[in-house]
């Protein structure tokens, strides 16, 4: 090799390995503000670090476990002197596992998480109820520092839930405790009694048809005012 070749080499390998890196830091997600909602980041030896270290493409950032597309699968909250969950909590909404022990929380938590569908393990301090009661998980268990409320149950599984949905409706779970009817396919409007599909197209078009015959009448009346001041 001919002198000053290794150095070249060396120089290269150091430019693309420099690229690669930025190349992946610019693909990278963006981190979700509920994943900075405390400073630091989540401890080792955590319940969420351990669920989110059984799988190789999960990893931890901040105080968040993200999936390789950057959604929330654990968020780790605890110790963090929250009174509240903020604004931002419902971008944990595909969250599995969350721990909020140790915090001041005040109030009710059951609409807080509407949508938390997907919620398997909620850590909580040991003086706050469980969202949705003890009937809305397998199990609630009670320790001296924290409560784990575990096995988020579906209550549109229970006889007599089923019977608050229109004959057309269909239920679907919405958060611990929480549930709501939706419209079976084909069917919308009022408590689903209209059979086919919204059109989108039409309403669009009406409303944009109304919308310019409103503005020319009122364009005509207001030039006429003027031509006769």
């Amino acid at each position: 090799m001919a002198p000053g070749g290794l150095p070249r080499l060396a120089g290269l390998a150091r430019w693309a390995a420099a690229l690669l890196l930025a190349l992946g830091v610019a693909r990278a997600p963006a981190l979700p503000e509920v994943c900075v909602r405390c400073p630091g980041s989540v401890r080792r030896w955590s319940r969420v670090a351990l669920f989110c270290e059984r799988t190789p493409a999960r990893s931890l950032r901040a105080r968040c476990c993200l999936d390789p597309e950057g959604a929330v699968l654990g968020l780790d909250l605890q110790n963090c002197s929250l009174k509240d969950l903020g604004p931002d909590f419902p971008q944990a909404h595909t969250a599995v596992i969350i721990d909020l022990q140790a915090n001041p929380l005040q109030g009710d938590l059951a609409s807080t998480f509407r949508g938390f569908t997907q919620l398997q393990t909620l850590v909580l301090p040991q003086d706050v109820r469980c969202p949705g009661g003890i009937n809305a998980w397998d199990t609630v268990t009670s320790y001296t520092d924290n409560q784990i409320c575990q096995g988020q149950r579906n209550l549109c599984n229970t006889t007599g839930h089923l019977e608050m949905c229109p004959e057309n409706g269909v239920c679907v779970p919405d958060g611990p405790g929480l549930m709501q009817c939706v419209c079976a396919d084909g069917f919308h409007g009022y408590k689903c009694m209209r059979q086919g599909w919204f059109s989108l197209l039409t309403f669009f078009g009406i409303l944009g048809s109304t919308t310019l015959s409103v503005s020319v009448l009122l364009w005509g009346t207001q030039r006429r005012k003027a031509e006769t001041s």
